[in-house]
């Protein structure tokens, strides 16, 4: 069963413990920066990983960044016990809570599963996850047909301009200037 856009949850960290006696939890963040995540409001938690429980929408009054970490105080959560009850559980946001981005910009959940194909017209295959490096992101590239015939994977620069000439979401796919055996 298709889970529909409202129910959609995106996870942008997780509660990795407590943070002193007041109800403050410490929070792994996915987000770029790190303490963007206090951005959201609300934040949907599901205790349990990733296949048990259920999202419950908890409100954030203040989040942080704190020396090298994250810490927030959540609606509802008053003392260390009431904390602690929430270490490992996933954070989540809804899709509509993204900000707009400007044209020619992507979030990289967006751009997963597009078939990506080169200047010659030769399919490469489809866009499995992306990966940082110090340079710059990379798309990691898999045409699942030939992967499993000894095929290869096609790491491709995300370079809009040299590597990424053009990219279509409406049509699903990326238009790339990569050699087939790169």
């Amino acid at each position: 069963m298709a889970m529909s856009a409202a129910n959609e949850k995106l996870i942008v960290g997780k509660i990795s413990g407590v943070y002193g006696v007041k109800g403050w939890v410490k929070v792994y963040s996915d987000t770029d920066p790190r303490e963007g995540i206090a951005d959201y409001n609300p934040w949907y938690i599901k205790q349990g990983g990733h296949g048990k429980g259920e999202w419950r929408e908890i409100r954030l009054e203040q989040g942080r960044r704190q020396s090298k970490t994250v810490i927030a105080k959540l609606e509802g959560v008053d003392d260390r016990d009431a904390a602690m009850q929430m270490t490992g559980a996933l954070i989540a946001i809804t899709p509509d809570q993204l900000q707009a981005l400007d044209e020619n910009e992507f979030y990289w959940r967006d751009l997963i599963g597009l078939c990506v194909i080169n200047r010659e017209g030769i399919e490469l295959g489809t866009v499995q996850r992306l990966m940082e490096t110090g340079a710059n992101d990379v798309l990691v590239v898999r045409d699942e047909q030939t992967t499993e015939q000894g095929g290869r994977e096609h790491l491709v620069p995300w370079t809009p301009g040299q590597a990424v000439v053009e990219v279509d979401l409406e049509q699903g796919r990326i238009l790339v200037d990569w050699d087939e055996d790169f």
